[in-house]
């Protein structure tokens, strides 16, 4: 970089390319951030370059998971900073893919931000080897709930960790095209009672590397009940949000409208969508329910009570975060649930007005994630304006 006025290069890391809109809302607000708070030049490693360019609009995108070593350190070596993150890729299947960047910046001396991650599971010796020599060398780690925190100092991580929070808490919502709203059945606004049909969201996950313990068939069942449950005690229609629609979600949903009595009264959004167009059919929702971590953060931006399934760490760690209560945790049967369910339907005017104090709060701490950032790229540019004869040592 020459002086301050020129961009600052910027590399950002992570599960990006068009899978999950939940991730696609955390590059949303991490390029957001970097962009208010100086001029920059962002390269996006992504696995899908085209999507990424098209939803971004960032300078450059490069396919990483195609990428031999010898193609990636150029692209690295040019950075002056290189952000990891945000999101839940430090877990034990794909750690290892996720940190081969951030090895890379270390060994060409390119600082390495970790950028609001979460971790786990990480139960292999191997993995967490990896992870710890990883963000021992970074410059700034950064991570978004307090069990992750903990998670990587049981790994060994002795360096500093600063609990913040999610980069999608920033995220806005863009405008829908014409007739989206009547396209996926939807009205103008929350309904007062008795005015129209109400409208409760619900998202399901697949068990995969992230979630190993979970059984979708179990799982499946037990929201299918709700979604029934639903219908006759909240005489409300059903949605169902797949946040992965290329990949897993759109079969989760299916399978548990396939296990419902009531399914006439409930359907799966059919369109494709931006982060911030989902989260303004969010706004839709009298009430949500749901496993995505992403789906429960938009329902909150929109101030829409919610109930929480938590099969990981992540999610009851932003619940708990927001001072919410989660369901039981142990023998959590669909009785259990659905009376749960239940209360938080009777209290939700409360837990909305709970949201829109606490959300300001919580939001303040994922700005933090940028002024980070923006402090390690100042903080680089006048070490190299006090050696005005000397290349970016990387």
């Amino acid at each position: 970089m020459d002086g301050m006025n020129a961009p600052f290069r910027v590399g950002i890391s992570g599960s990006y390319g068009g899978l999950n809109l939940g991730d696609e809302a955390i590059l949303e607000g991490i390029i957001g951030e970097l962009r208010r708070a100086l001029p920059v030049e962002v390269t996006v490693f992504s696995r899908d370059p085209g999507d990424t360019l098209r939803r971004h609009r960032v300078e450059r995108a490069v396919p990483v998971r195609e990428f031999a070593r010898d193609e990636i350190l150029p692209e690295l070596e040019r950075l002056d900073l290189l952000i990891l993150g945000g999101g839940g890729i430090l877990f034990d299947a794909e750690a290892r893919i996720y940190l081969r960047e951030v090895s890379l910046a270390h060994e060409l001396g390119v600082p390495v931000m970790v950028y609001a991650v979460s971790a786990g599971p990480l139960r292999t010796p191997h993995a967490q080897e990896i992870v710890r020599q990883a963000l021992e060398l970074a410059t700034v780690v950064t991570v978004r709930d307090k069990p992750a925190k903990r998670l990587l100092e049981e790994c060994g991580v002795r360096r500093p960790i600063e609990v913040t929070a999610d980069p999608a808490l920033l995220l806005q919502p863009a405008p829908l095209g014409p007739g989206a709203l009547a396209f996926e059945g939807l009205g103008g606004g929350r309904p007062a009672r008795g005015t129209r049909t109400r409208v409760v969201g619900m998202s399901i996950r697949e068990a995969g590397p992230a979630a190993p313990d979970l059984n979708e068939a179990q799982v499946q069942a037990q929201l299918a009940d709700v979604a029934d449950y639903v219908v006759d005690r909240l005489d409300a229609d059903v949605v169902f949000v797949p946040m992965e629609r290329a990949v897993q979600d759109m079969q989760q949903c299916h399978a548990v409208l396939a296990r419902m009595r009531r399914v006439q009264r409930a359907h799966v959004l059919r369109g494709e969508y931006g982060a911030g167009e989902l989260l303004s059919l969010v706004a839709q929702f009298e009430f949500a329910i749901g496993m995505r971590l992403h789906f429960l953060i938009f329902a909150a931006l929109q101030r829409v009570p919610f109930v929480a399934l938590p099969y990981s760490a992540k999610v009851s760690g932003f619940v708990e975060e927001l001072g919410l209560s989660l369901p039981p945790q142990s023998g959590l049967g669909t009785g259990r649930l659905i009376a749960h369910i239940d209360r938080a339907w009777d209290d939700k005017a409360q837990t909305r007005a709970h949201i829109e104090r606490e959300l300001p709060r919580i939001q303040a701490r994922s700005r933090r994630n940028g002024e980070l950032a923006a402090e390690l790229l100042r903080a680089r540019a006048s070490r190299n304006a006090g050696e005005p004869t000397q290349p970016a040592a990387h």
